[in-house]
């Protein structure tokens, strides 16, 4: 148990697999955004790089599909591990999510493969 909210990075497949299909990314996002919740009910924060990197390809009229996309959501998600506490893992192939892990590792931040890995937050009680 921790008594320190973590920001907790969810990496897994968001282009890997999809082909260009913008549905495929989407179902993919959704299956990152379905693991938000457990790590937010465990007491922590989670974070998704491409809920960064999406507004920041859709500001310079670039897509996930468009050339820039590698010069932006590999970036993000390293910039955003800088800050982050742990690296969930999620299952698929996926060239980012890879490299989040290594970069995790390389910093030493715990990677999880299982949001029951996750440690509960201590609840805070407030005066």
């Amino acid at each position: 148990m921790t008594d320190k909210p973590m920001l907790i990075l969810i990496a897994g497949p968001y282009r890997s697999g999809a082909y260009g299909d913008p549905q495929a990314m989407a179902a993919n996002l959704a299956r990152l955004e379905a693991a938000a919740w457990p790590v937010f009910a465990a007491g922590h924060l989670p974070m998704i790089g491409e809920w960064i990197a999406l507004p920041v390809l859709r500001s310079v009229g670039a897509s996930p599909t468009d050339p820039l996309a590698d010069q932006v959501l590999y970036p993000t998600a390293d910039r955003l591990l800088a800050h982050c506490d742990a690296v969930l893992r999620l299952p698929g192939d996926s060239t980012g999510a890879d490299q989040d892990v290594a970069i995790a590792q390389r910093r030493g931040l715990p990677v999880y493969h299982d949001v029951d890995e996750i440690p509960h937050r201590t609840p805070q009680v407030t005066a």
